[in-house]
């Protein structure tokens, strides 16, 4: 496993923010689910990765299932929010030695988890304010 898969998922499990800015490369790309254009370098995508974290990351979460090859990494979560299933998918892309996030793409399904992931992004992003 790569160094930096091992501290993502102590990051979710504990909850706890410290490592998620070393594991983010400088110019790593994030991709919303609900937002079309990429998100491009470390500031911005470690506001966008714990607002998820603080959205998504409830008692309810879990990994279902994760694959690696070479440099990429994806993993199937599920959890709740207000009571609607959310099913997804984190798909990472690491660097030559796999201790930094290069790429993160989530998807999300089905559209009223979208919908409901959008809303409370959108409130969590702007408390960050």
């Amino acid at each position: 496993m790569h160094s930096g898969l091992e501290t993502w998922h102590r990051i979710v499990k504990s909850g706890d923010l410290t490592g998620l800015g070393q594991i983010l490369a400088e110019q790593v790309v994030f991709h919303s689910p609900v937002v079309h254009s990429p998100q491009i370098g470390k500031d911005i995508t470690y506001k966008y990765l714990s607002a998820a974290l603080q959205v998504l990351n409830t008692q309810d979460f879990k990994y279902l299932g994760q694959c690696t090859e070479g440099r990429m990494s994806v993993l199937e979560f599920e959890t709740k929010l207000d009571g609607i299933v959310v099913n997804g998918v984190d798909i990472i892309g690491w660097s030559a030695d796999g201790s930094q996030i290069e790429s993160f793409k989530v998807m999300v399904r089905p559209l009223k988890a979208v919908n409901a992931v959008h809303q409370a992004m959108a409130q969590e992003l702007e408390k960050a304010r």
